[in-house]
């Protein structure tokens, strides 16, 4: 009973927050299949740039396939090799599109009670350095509530802000732009 009203707790605050209404899926949708995307976001993978529509694949979060060493984390095949969730400008609110990801990473450290992975929130180099910490943080905790709220301890989880200080890509233009809004997922011992 606690854990359901604190998770209407924080769907209340997660949607009072947002800054562009966006369509509600459950969190609890374990389809694997992302949506189509749309703007300007960017590929979940961790590399590279990628702007454009999106498709996180549908893997499975299980034992690692060929090439990954029995590694889930590493096989490319896998969705838990991807680690990156872009944000539209200005906003902290995790899309659709991003939710299959965030998902299989929560249940992974779900299910490995001594895994445990550090978010690290990030953003364009638009806006004051003291507002783009505070957004890359806001943007690192939403990430974190939504795993929290799949079944992750919160002891498992840590948020970082860095703002505008890692930039992925160099660049001044919407393209660079929207490859550095983003928050990683990094799994301790990587």
């Amino acid at each position: 009973m606690r854990q359901l009203a604190l998770a209407t707790l924080v769907a209340f605050v997660l949607v009072g927050c947002q800054t562009t209404p966006s369509p509600e899926a459950p969190i609890d949708d374990k389809s694997g299949a992302a949506g189509s995307g749309t703007g300007g976001a960017s590929t979940a993978g961790t590399g590279g740039s990628g702007v454009g529509g999106t498709n996180v694949p549908s893997t499975s979060v299980g034992a690692g396939g060929a090439g990954s060493g029995g590694n889930p984390l590493r096989d490319p095949n896998n969705i838990l090799s991807k680690r990156s969730v872009f944000f539209e400008f200005d906003s902290f609110a995790v899309s659709d599109q991003y939710r299959p990801l965030v998902e299989a990473h929560a249940r992974y450290l779900a299910g490995n009670q001594s895994a445990r992975a550090t978010i690290q929130g990030n953003t364009d180099e638009r806006g004051s350095r003291e507002y783009n910490i505070a957004l890359g943080q806001r943007r690192a905790d939403s990430i974190k509530r939504m795993m929290v709220l799949v079944g992750v301890r919160d002891n498992q989880v840590e948020t970082v802000s860095y703002g505008k200080e890692k930039p992925r890509n160099a660049g001044h233009d919407e393209t660079a732009y929207s490859e550095n809004r983003r928050g990683d997922i990094v799994h301790a011992g990587e």
